[in-house]
């Protein structure tokens, strides 16, 4: 018998009259649902919201987080909240929550995990991870995943946003609202997923040599203070007082590249500085006696990144249509494009999907692991595309 799959999106405003109950009357094209994914900024009244999707729902289980921005196939938003609805017999659904993450976020991944091995078996799955990137080093939570459900699945997701506030972000599960926590969905389909993993960095210069960092601290590149090397490299003063705010411009055209054995170099962002110490510090962990390249782009290369991951995703699903894309986009990606160029970048994509609903946000981290324990990445466009 032909099983059925449908993907929909609906979104709202902050200022509209009940959004939730607007955007799930949007996404909710169909009687059986299996799955909602809620993108929403921080600015709204999270609890209401929640509140009045499960209300129109009728209690489909649901994962969701805050952003730094909103991305529909109409373009990007901000103080919005986006539902995405995935419903049809041929699609099977778990989820999970780890709340309080920051203690052990190798338990949190491995928590997470477990909501995909109670799911019906069918030839397709794929793990969705949204995490909080303050609460630590977020590849432990990749490590956690993979040590669970090992080679043969797929991670994707992203980190939440509170709009560049820095100060905390926000997860949701069910009818809860909770922070530090891994929220996660495991799907289970009759048809292809596809994803496409591009960043659009270029090196500069020469490799450097870690020769000292301890989690998502670096003391020493080559044998020297990673933050004066970094400044060096790109010909900047090295001042005596940092400047926080004139580092984190820097940082966001200029992260730092890890070495891959193949593939695109993995990125991290460079979220801030220590005076004293003249180190660097990154959103996650840099491993020590690995080489690093300082990256550089501009909104050529990032468009070009844009395309080639979307086109990625696509060719993942065999030759089959896209019923819908998901995409994780990091915020520095966006400041880097500026307003005009994320405009320009979603409506590639949307160009790209050839009719297909699109529907993700703007993270501080992006998840993707097709191979291997790695899948945790900064300043990238993570897209995955659901025959």
């Amino acid at each position: 018998m032909r099983t059925s799959r449908w993907f929909a999106v609906g979104q709202a405003r902050g200022s509209d009259r009940q959004p939730g109950i607007r955007a799930a009357e949007q996404a909710l094209v169909g009687s059986d649902a299996k799955l909602l994914l809620v993108f929403c900024s921080e600015a709204l009244d999270l609890p209401a919201v929640i509140g009045q999707i499960q209300t129109r729902s009728g209690g489909v289980p649901l994962i969701g987080c805050t952003t730094a921005g909103e991305i529909t196939t109409t373009g990007p938003s901000d103080a919005s909240l986006l539902v995405a609805a995935l419903g049809g017999d041929g699609f099977s659904v778990g989820t999970a929550i780890a709340r309080q993450t920051s203690g052990n976020l190798r338990a949190a991944g491995e928590h997470a995990a477990g909501c995909l091995t109670a799911v019906e078996d069918r030839p397709y799955r794929v793990l969705l991870l949204l995490t909080d990137s303050l609460a630590g080093n977020q590849q432990d939570i990749v490590r956690g995943a993979y040590s669970v459900l090992g080679s043969g699945v797929p991670l994707v997701g992203g980190c939440a946003g509170d709009d560049l506030k820095m100060t905390g972000t926000f997860q949701m599960h069910g009818d809860e609202v909770v922070t530090q926590s891994v929220v996660a969905a495991g799907i289970g389909s009759d048809a292809p997923f596809g994803i496409g993993v591009r960043h659009g960095w270029r090196k500069l210069g020469e490799p450097l040599l870690v020769t000292h960092s301890s989690g998502n601290t670096v003391y020493t590149l080559d044998d020297a203070p990673a933050l004066d090397v970094y400044l060096e490299r790109l010909r900047v003063p090295v001042p005596a007082q940092l400047n926080q705010e004139e580092l984190a411009r820097l940082a966001m055209r200029h992260p730092l590249g890890l070495s891959r054995r193949e593939g695109e170099e993995q990125i991290r962002f460079i979220s801030g500085g220590e005076t004293a110490e003249r180190s660097l510090r990154c959103i996650a962990e840099v491993p020590q006696g690995g080489l690093v390249w300082i990256m550089e782009g501009d909104a050529a290369s990032v468009l070009a990144a844009t395309d080639a991951a979307c086109h990625d995703s696509l060719a993942g699903l065999d030759g089959r249509p896209s019923r819908g894309m998901l995409a994780f986009d990091c915020i520095a990606r966006r400041g880097v494009l500026g307003q005009q160029g994320i405009q320009a970048e979603i409506g590639r994509i949307a160009a790209i999907a050839a009719g297909a609903p699109v529907a993700g946000f703007y993270t501080y981290g992006e998840i993707a692991r097709t191979s291997g324990m790695s899948g945790f990445h900064n300043q990238t466009l993570v897209v995955l595309s659901i025959a």
